[in-house]
């Protein structure tokens, strides 16, 4: 079940950055209840990102279901996710109006997330370089 839902997780998380922009967290939530059921929650890291996806979403069907998207006013999601379930304590269950996040394996959350943090990681290297040789350039060192 889990190999499952990681194949479905990586599939959406790497069509989002390939088509639309860098991903900073996507979130899959395990509610039963209607608002909440098989939603899927993506930040992107600029917003014009945000909106090219909602757009294009909002044409396409997945699993036999047209997709619903939309922009979330939400930017830190562990304000909207029960406490309760992440200690394993939630009473409502299912039916909780915050959101139960299904996580991933941590395989796939380094796998993810940590080519994101290399990418980001070379790319201000390159930025410091170039910093650094403008900053000489301006000094008259180099």
């Amino acid at each position: 079940m889990q190999e499952h839902y990681d194949e479905f997780f990586e599939e959406v998380f790497t069509e989002m950055e390939e088509k639309y922009g860098e991903v900073e967290e996507m979130n899959v939530c395990d509610n039963l209840g209607d608002h909440l059921v098989g939603n899927v929650y993506v930040k992107f890291r600029r917003e014009e990102d945000a909106e090219k996806a909602v757009i294009d979403l909002n044409n396409r069907w997945f699993n036999g279901q047209p997709i619903h998207a939309e922009l979330s006013p939400v930017t830190d999601f562990r304000e909207a996710c029960c406490r309760q379930y992440e200690m394993g304590e939630c009473t409502r269950g299912g039916f909780c109006n915050f959101m139960h996040l299904k996580p991933i394996s941590r395989e796939l959350r380094r796998e993810l997330y940590g080519r994101r943090r290399k990418k980001h990681r070379s790319r201000s290297r390159s930025r410091e370089r170039r910093s650094r040789s403008r900053d000489r350039e301006r000094s008259g060192r180099f």
